[in-house]
């Protein structure tokens, strides 16, 4: 839990704050097909928009904030292309609305879908 202090009071903020506003903004990125979890067994899956923020590990130390994100991209897409549009999308939307520093986004992916 953050707690942010100004002159109106406190704002106490969890990190599933945080990890949701960072899976909406990384979903919104061209190639991505989704956030990507490994389970009991060690097999990835493909979770559910709703569940996106499950992919999403958020630390917050001293008002700074690091994230690493696994995903899963489209087959076709260049994999760092996506990786930087989604490391700049979901560090300007974390930033803008939180007020705090991102200093780190680790991007994994997790695997590749060919469409059929």
């Amino acid at each position: 839990m953050l707690n942010i202090v100004n002159e109106y009071g406190t704002i106490s903020m969890g990190k599933e704050v945080v990890s949701k506003i960072a899976s909406q903004a990384a979903l919104e990125c061209y190639g991505l097909v989704g956030m990507a979890s490994k389970n009991k067994y060690g097999i990835v899956e493909l979770l559910s928009r709703s569940n996106g923020s499950r992919g999403i590990e958020v630390n917050i130390e001293n008002g700074v904030i690091e994230i690493e994100i696994s995903v899963i991209v489209q087959y076709g897409t260049k994999v760092s292309v996506v990786a930087d549009n989604i490391i700049e999308r979901v560090k300007y939307y974390v930033e803008n609305q939180t007020g705090l520093k991102v200093s780190k986004i680790g991007i994994n992916v997790q695997g590749v879908r060919v469409q059929k």
